[in-house]
């Protein structure tokens, strides 16, 4: 635009000149040169431009960033020397404050304190700590609407799982009735119009009812012990925490590993003289059948070259027991499924073992998860409960 603005005077100025015209001349002059020094400042302040638009897209991200942290449903607060200040809308909402908790809660300002209860809630306290900055960023996790959240989802899993193997075992139970019930009206029966067996008509077949009661009882006995192992499911006691010495208990499945299974090759590794708090009788039934599940597995992929590894080692996260195989690990379209009750893949397997042993590392405050490297692992990892630390070695 500035060329096109200096032509044009040029072209009046010369214009001008021709004719005589001295003031149109001057105002042309004087066009030109307010354009020429306009352009000069503006190539004097080039950068100006492009740094507040860049302020702006600082600012703007910024305020954008506050407003998703006030939105957040989890209370954050800045935990700065003695003063904690709210972050969000969540925060000031606990607290009934607009900026600072006053008092400052001794939970708050303690780093080793984890759980803290308050207004009648029990909250987990996650902290991260910025050092550059000098202060904690605390975000207060309701434990509660977790527990019920997770509860939720056990329920419903639950439901779905046992109304899918009620109705898988009840379907043929209702099937193998009508067989009888014609196996007893007899030939006779096969009309729409009969409805029980003649007097003068041929006997029941007696054979074909005797198999027919024969399967329908062991079709029942089946859905009897379901629903029996679902109640043990269901009914785990909570764990007697004591000190358990590891050596011992790995002595013990040692035995019964090679009682069992002599020509599969079984190596344990573990720290001499550890010892833990825990239900040993719990922690033995989900080792055993974490040791099951992989020696069936390897025995099914590698024969008699089937290897199975026990490690067990201490870390800042708690006691890791791991359980290895070499086979050929777990297919992906199970590997969502691995721990759900009833789901196996053998035929002759219960699917009880992973998903009881799941439960009982999970009453213990642990986990049990699984991945795979050059060997299948399941790992089950034990925290260390509060107050237990007389008992570790």
């Amino acid at each position: 635009m500035s060329g096109i603005g200096l032509a044009l005077s040029g072209v009046a100025a010369c214009e001008a000149w021709h004719r005589a015209m001295w003031g149109s001349l001057t105002g042309a002059g004087l066009v030109a040169a307010w354009i020429i020094l306009l352009q000069v400042w503006r190539t004097g302040r080039g950068n100006v431009p492009a740094a507040a638009a860049e302020l702006d897209a600082e600012a703007g991200e910024a305020g954008l960033h506050r407003l998703l942290l006030d939105a957040a449903p989890t209370p954050m607060l800045a935990i700065e020397g003695e003063a904690a200040r709210a972050l969000n809308r969540a925060a000031r909402r606990l607290f009934a404050t607009d900026d600072k908790v006053l008092p400052m809660p001794a939970a708050l300002a303690d780093g080793a304190c984890g759980h803290w209860r308050h207004a009648g809630r029990n909250w987990r306290l996650d902290r991260v700590v910025l050092p550059a900055e000098g202060r904690t960023v605390v975000a207060l996790i309701d434990i509660e609407q977790e527990e019920n959240a997770a509860e939720a989802r056990a329920t419903a899993e639950m439901i779905q799982v046992l109304g899918h193997e009620l109705l898988n075992g009840l379907a043929p139970i209702v099937s193998l009735a009508d067989s009888g019930v014609a196996a007893i009206a007899g030939p006779a029966a096969a009309g729409p119009a009969a409805a029980g067996p003649s007097p003068d008509g041929p006997a029941p077949d007696t054979a074909l009812l005797r198999e027919i009661l024969g399967t329908l009882a062991r079709q029942a006995e089946g859905l009897q012990r379901f629903v029996e192992v679902y109640r043990i499911l269901a009914r785990l006691p909570p764990p007697q925490l004591r000190p358990v010495a590891l050596d011992q208990l790995l002595e013990d499945l040692t035995r019964l590993f090679v009682g069992r299974w002599s020509q599969v090759a079984f190596c344990v590794d573990a720290a001499p003289g550890l010892c833990w708090p825990m239900d040993r009788d719990q922690i033995s039934q989900a080792l055993w059948a974490l040791i099951q599940n992989a020696v069936e597995a390897a025995l099914a992929d590698r024969g008699e070259h089937a290897r199975i590894g026990l490690a067990v080692s201490r870390s800042d996260r708690g006691l890791c027991l791991e359980v290895r195989d070499n086979g050929n690990g777990i297919a992906p379209q199970d590997a969502a499924h691995v721990f759900r009750a009833f789901h196996t893949t053998k035929a002759d397997g219960t699917g009880i073992g992973l998903s009881l042993a799941r439960q009982i590392a999970q009453v213990h405050g642990g986990t049990l998860s699984t991945y795979r490297s050059d060997l299948t692992v399941f790992r089950l990892l034990l925290p260390e409960p509060r107050g237990s630390s007389q008992f570790l070695a």
